[in-house]
């Protein structure tokens, strides 16, 4: 059973999401909730396969540090906002989020986007496939520093194995950051399914030089 655990201060969204986790086909179980990411970190929340996030906002408009530490922990994050702007969803992906939702999408795109989250699957709802749409910038995904180095890391290493003995990582994180990239990859339209495709795209992204491999 796919597990969640849902951050998030309105107790009427809660139920909500509580609600359609139960209706989900299969049930997807709620391990816990609370109105700050500090649930998501304790028992039984930190064993959640994927944290259901509402940014908190300060004076300056979203806080996105509770997403980067989550997403620099190997955590799935499918974030979960009133906010449909441009510049949030795409600053939430440029972090690592897994994707974006709005409130307004509802129930079957929640259900989907934390199916999607916990088999690593790439999944795109309408909010997002508009940000993407409008996105002005280079039509390559943004990496996260942390993904580019197991990226890089991965293509000079054997394993994943020797990868996270390289960067005192464990091997599961290591995936984490593997799959993202490819879920990254996939949401423009360049899947790399393979790490002779993940080569490719890094080498015609200028991540790499083909030299360098």
């Amino acid at each position: 059973m796919t597990t969640v655990v849902v951050v998030d201060d309105h107790p009427a969204v809660v139920a909500g999401v509580r609600a359609w986790c139960m209706l989900a086909d299969p049930p997807i179980e709620v391990l816990d909730s609370g109105a700050n990411v500090g649930v998501a970190w304790l028992t039984p929340g930190d064993q959640a396969q994927v944290v259901i996030l509402d940014l908190q906002l300060d004076v300056t408009g979203p806080a996105y540090g509770d997403l980067k530490r989550l997403v620099d922990a190997g955590r799935q994050v499918v974030v979960y906002s009133m906010r449909a702007d441009r510049e949030t969803v795409l600053t939430c992906l440029d972090i690592g989020a897994f994707t974006y939702l709005t409130k307004s999408e509802g129930q079957d795109h929640l259900v989907a986007a934390v199916e999607a989250a916990a088999t690593n699957t790439p999944y795109t709802p309408p909010v997002l496939s508009g940000a993407f749409g409008t996105d002005d910038r280079p039509h390559r995904p943004r990496l996260s520093p942390r993904e580019s180095e197991v990226l890089l890391e991965w293509f000079h290493c054997e394993s994943k194995d020797m990868v996270a003995r390289r960067l005192n990582l464990t091997v599961r994180r290591v995936n984490a950051c593997l799959e993202r990239v490819r879920v990254k990859y996939a949401n423009v339209g360049r899947e790399a399914p393979t790490k002779a495709a993940l080569v490719a795209r890094a080498i015609q992204d200028g991540l790499v030089l083909a030299d360098e491999l």
